[in-house]
C-alpha cells in the first residue's frame, strides 16, 4: 500500500500538472469505492482544482466554488469543496490526453478544460474516493496523528514513551502518526536499533529521539527518490520509485545485514510481517522470529541439510550396508 512518501510523491505531481484546470464532466464506471457516486456527476463539473495535498496517506484536491449561472443557488455549489482520494493497494491518479484510450481498471475519468483527462485507475478497488464539504472533511480527518515530517521532539516522545504497545504497532498506529506504513517503520527501525516487538515503554528517551531522527530522514530520502515501487505504484508520470534500491531491511529475510552481514529475520508483529536484523535488533525475552525459508538460507546451510538428508535415506533404506537391511516390519535383520 502507498504510504507517506509515495502519496507525497503523487501529489507533487498532480500539483505540477493539474494546478488551475476547471473539471468539466465526469465519466464512472465501477463505483463500489466511491463512498457517493451520485455527488461526483453533480457537483464537480463546473469547479476549478486550486490546491493538491496530502495529509498522512490520504490526499485531496481543493475545489473552487462553481462559478456558472443557475446552478449556485440550487445546490449550494458556490462553496468550496474537496475530492479525498485513497489510493489502497493499487489505485493510481494521473492525468492523460483524454483522445487516449482508457486502461483496464479505469473507473473514473474529470475531464479538464486543456483536453486531458484526470484518471483514477485501480485494479483491486481497495482505495476510497470522496466528495466532501468543508466540514465533513474536517470530521473525517480528526483522530488522525502527528505527521512524521512535522512532529517535534516532545510530541514524538509523548507518543511513544510510556506506552505498552509494540513500537511497530505505534509506528503503524495512524492515530499516533498519519502516513507511516511497514516499509517506512522496518527501515526507521532498523537505522535507530531498535527491535519491532519492543515495548514503547521499554525505549528510552535517547532512542525515541533517534528514531524521530532517522524516520524523518528515511522519508524525506524516499520522497526525493519517488518513494519504494514494490509492486505497481506508478507515480502522476507514469515513473516507478527507485527508493526499494535503498532499503535495508524491508523484504530482506536471509540476506546479511549491512552493517553485522548477520541474516535479516521475519517475524509478525501488529499482524504485519517485520524484518529486522538479530544483532543490532536485540530481541526482547522470549520473542522469536520465524523460521529462514529454504531459499532464504546460506548456500552452505543448505548443502550441509542437503549432504544429512542424503546420508539419512541411505541409512534408512539399508543402502551401501552390505550386512543390514530393512524388511517390511521396518526391523533391522541381518543379510543371509
Amino acid at each position: 500500500m502507498p504510504e507517506l512518501p509515495e502519496v507525497e510523491t503523487v501529489t507533487r505531481g498532480l500539483r505540477l500538472a493539474i494546478l488551475g484546470r476547471r473539471i468539466l464532466s465526469v465519466t464512472l464506471a465501477k463505483t463500489d469505492f466511491i463512498d457517493d457516486p451520485v455527488a461526483l456527476e453533480v457537483h464537480l463539473p463546473g469547479r476549478r482544482i486550486e490546491a493538491v495535498e496530502r495529509f498522512g496517506k490520504f490526499m485531496f484536491l481543493r475545489l473552487s466554488g462553481v462559478t456558472e449561472a443557475g446552478r449556485t443557488a440550487e445546490n449550494g455549489d458556490a462553496m468550496p469543496a474537496f475530492l479525498l482520494v485513497h489510493l489502497g493497494m493499487t489505485g493510481r491518479l494521473a492525468p492523460c490526453r483524454a483522445e487516449h484510450p482508457r486502461e483496464k481498471h479505469t473507473h473514473i475519468s474529470l475531464l479538464l478544460d486543456d483536453g486531458r483527462e484526470l484518471r483514477y485507475t485501480d485494479a483491486r478497488r481497495f482505495g476510497r474516493v470522496a466528495y466532501l464539504t468543508e466540514v465533513p472533511l474536517a470530521e473525517e480527518l480528526t483522530g488522525f496523528g502527528a505527521d512524521p515530517l512535522e512532529v517535534g521532539s516532545e510530541e514524538f516522545t509523548k507518543r511513544i514513551c510510556g506506552r505498552r504497545a509494540r513500537i511497530k504497532a505505534l509506528l503503524l498506529d495512524q492515530g499516533v502518526l498519519r502516513g507511516v506504513g511497514n516499509i517506512y517503520a522496518d527501515e526507521s527501525l532498523w537505522r535507530a536499533k531498535i527491535h519491532p516487538a519492543r515495548l514503547g515503554a521499554k525505549v528510552n528517551r535517547e532512542q525515541v529521539e533517534t528514531l524521530r531522527r532517522v524516520l524523518q530522514e528515511i522519508l524525506r530520502k524516499a520522497i526525493a527518490l519517488r518513494g519504494s515501487s514494490i509492486s505497481d505504484f506508478l507515480d502522476a508520470e507514469g515513473e516507478p520509485g527507485e527508493y526499494q534500491r535503498h532499503h535495508r531491511a524491508y523484504g530482506r529475510e536471509g540476506k546479511g545485514c549491512y552493517r553485522c552481514k548477520t541474516p535479516i529475520r521475519r517475524a509478525i508483529v501488529a499482524g504485519r510481517s517485520s524484518y529486522f536484523c538479530p544483532k543490532c535488533q536485540p530481541s526482547p525475552r522470549g520473542f522469536n522470529a520465524l523460521p529462514l525459508p529454504r531459499r532464504a538460507l546460506p548456500q552452505a546451510t543448505v548443502k550441509r541439510e542437503n549432504l544429512r538428508k542424503g546420508a539419512r535415506k541411505k541409512f534408512e533404506t539399508g543402502e551401501g550396508a552390505p550386512h543390514v537391511y530393512r524388511n517390511k516390519s521396518k526391523n533391522w535383520t541381518a543379510r543371509p
